[in-house]
C-alpha cells in the first residue's frame, strides 16, 4: 500500500530560519497550479509560475498572470511569500495511481478509448 500523497494547495507559508523564501521559491516553480505572488509591499500577484533564477546577478521568477499574460519578471528580493492559492492540477496523478491501473489492466480506460462501455 502507498501513503496518500500530499499536495501544497491551499498552503501559505512564511519564510523563516527552518523555511528560506529561496525554498518556497522552488516549490512554487513545481506546483502545478495558481499562486498568489506577495510582494514586499503587501501587492498580491495571482498567476502560474513559469521560471526562476536564483544564480542570476539578480534572483528572480517569472509568472503568467491569472488570464495568462506574461512573463511578469518579479526580483526575489520583493518577494515576501508565495501562497499556493489555486487547484493542483497534478494532485492525484501520482506514479502509484498509474501503477495501480498498470497492474489492474487499466479497469476501464482501454474500453472507454475505444467506445465500449
Amino acid at each position: 500500500m502507498t501513503e496518500p500523497e500530499t499536495t501544497l494547495e491551499g498552503w501559505a507559508p512564511e519564510p523563516g530560519p527552518d523555511l528560506p523564501l529561496e525554498r518556497i521559491i522552488d516549490l512554487a516553480f513545481d506546483y502545478r497550479g495558481n499562486t498568489t505572488v506577495v510582494l514586499t509591499d503587501g501587492t498580491e500577484l495571482q498567476g502560474y509560475v513559469s521560471n526562476r533564477n536564483a544564480d542570476a546577478g539578480e534572483p528572480f521568477i517569472q509568472m503568467f498572470d491569472a488570464d495568462g499574460a506574461g512573463p511578469r519578471t518579479i526580483p526575489y528580493s520583493r518577494i515576501r511569500t508565495i501562497k499556493f492559492t489555486g487547484r493542483d492540477t497534478a494532485a492525484g496523478n501520482s506514479y502509484a495511481l498509474w501503477r495501480g491501473r498498470r497492474e489492474t489492466g487499466g479497469a476501464g480506460r482501454d474500453e472507454r478509448a475505444r467506445g465500449e462501455r
